[in-house]
């Protein structure tokens, strides 16, 4: 099986662009994105309640889909992959202190960390706010979910910030990466399916949800 790690200029060859993100994952991404910034923004507003409930709910969604990507997804996309311990978290940190981080196909070891800390937080955050929602519980629970909801926005902006310095220190793209799907790989990495279908159809899922929720 080819290694899911590749080094900047490997010497058995220059590195060309593969599909490493395959649709569905790519699809979650902006999606989660868009979902949480929206949910974050109109917390606070009495008249947009609903899309502000509607958009938590989508958020949990997209985390059990992701969960599930984690597993049966392709290559890149699955945990197995990418979690890594924290030795190699710390490894990889102290290469980008340095400005010689290692490069990985997939996710680095500190993306990796990053991405499970998102997913966590996204789950609590939406179970407080459904427990809100519901009535199940006092109004303590408001400042914990204002808490997870700033927590998470914490992890976000450092993962942005990571994503900036990384590219820069790789010189490539990240953040187009995430949107083509097209990363740098080394001499034996595959390209990855597009998973097309998969990727329609958790837009028609979401897409169905929203106009129930808001149509």
């Amino acid at each position: 099986m080819p290694s899911s790690q590749a080094k900047i200029a490997p010497a058995t060859g220059a590195i060309a662009p593969i599909r490493v993100w395959d649709m569905p994952l790519r699809v979650f991404h902006w999606l989660l994105a868009l979902c949480f910034g929206g949910a974050y923004l109109s917390a606070e507003l009495d008249d947009w309640r609903l899309l502000h409930v509607t958009l938590g709910y989508t958020v949990a969604g997209l985390v059990l889909f992701r969960l599930l990507w984690g597993v049966f997804g392709t290559r890149y996309a699955r945990f197995s992959s990418f979690v890594r311990g924290p030795q190699a978290v710390l490894t990889y940190l102290r290469g980008l202190a340095t400005g010689r981080p290692q490069h990985y196909t997939g996710h680095n070891p500190a993306g990796a960390l990053a991405i499970v800390l998102m997913l966590a937080l996204a789950l609590l955050l939406t179970a407080a706010g459904w427990l809100l929602y519901a009535e199940l519980v006092g109004d303590w629970m408001e400042e914990i979910h204002e808490t997870l909801a700033n927590l998470l926005l914490l992890v976000v902006l450092v993962h942005i910030a990571a994503v900036l310095l990384a590219s820069r220190l790789h010189g490539e793209n990240l953040i187009r990466a995430m949107w083509s799907g097209m990363k740098a790989g080394a001499a034996g990495d595959a390209s990855q399916p597009a998973c097309v279908l998969a990727a329609l159809l958790l837009l028609l899922a979401v897409a169905g949800f929203w106009w129930i929720q808001l149509g």
